[in-house]
């Protein structure tokens, strides 16, 4: 279990605090009346998703010898359009991973990033696609 302080922060900004020590701001984006000076909460659910894919990937990866240095994810965070209430609608993630991924492992790898918590966590209703690159 990990507990996670939130503290609203004012002018639609909140400090999330880890019990390890680590901090972060998150903010609303400009079109709800926020700043967007951080990520918003819905930012860091993509953002989520795409390191939550990554650190999947590197630890399977890393029990087999392979190397995935240098990996990246980007995510893109499609929200629902009015009159739908406002939530996630899209979360397309293209991964690249390095091309020394011997071709006979990138199916499993690919599988292995498919099955990441996050990505497992998010409701069928949310379009969550992901494509591999090798380079």
């Amino acid at each position: 279990m990990v507990i996670i302080d939130a503290r609203y922060a004012g002018n639609k900004k909140c400090d999330l605090t880890h019990p390890e020590g680590a901090t972060l701001r998150t903010d609303a984006p400009k079109d709800i009346g926020g700043d967007a000076t951080g990520f918003s909460p819905t930012d860091l659910v993509a953002a989520g998703l795409a390191s939550c894919i990554l650190t999947t990937i590197a630890m399977y990866a890393e029990r087999h010898g392979l190397s995935t240095e240098g990996a990246t994810a980007t995510v893109e965070k499609h929200m629902t359009t009015p009159p739908t209430p406002r939530r996630i609608a899209r979360l397309p993630v293209v991964v690249t991973l390095p091309a020394s991924i011997p071709e006979d492992m990138r199916a499993r790898v690919e599988a292995v990033g498919e099955k990441c918590p996050v990505h497992a966590t998010l409701p069928p209703e949310v379009d969550a696609p992901i494509t591999y690159r090798y380079a």
